[in-house]
């Protein structure tokens, strides 16, 4: 399966920027577009391993819960 670079805006606007077939290429692609953003650059990147570019962006759009707060 890919790994897809997105930058994400809002999160019913994901915009692929890449594909990897190996996570190491995909992390070192993004945080190379991490670093090259200006100050206040509202988009986020993100790595989604995903088996098709559909799948990582719904994995994208999903609410997560949050963690559990404090020392447990």
């Amino acid at each position: 399966m890919p790994y897809f670079v997105f930058a994400v805006e809002a999160p019913a606007r994901p915009e692929k920027l890449a594909e990897f077939d190996a996570f190491k290429q995909a992390s070192a692609h993004a945080k190379t577009l991490r670093a090259a953003q200006p100050a206040g650059a509202r988009a986020r990147i993100k790595v989604m391993f995903a088996e098709h570019q559909l799948a990582a962006e719904d994995l994208l759009r999903q609410v997560r819960a949050a963690g559990p707060a404090g020392d447990d």
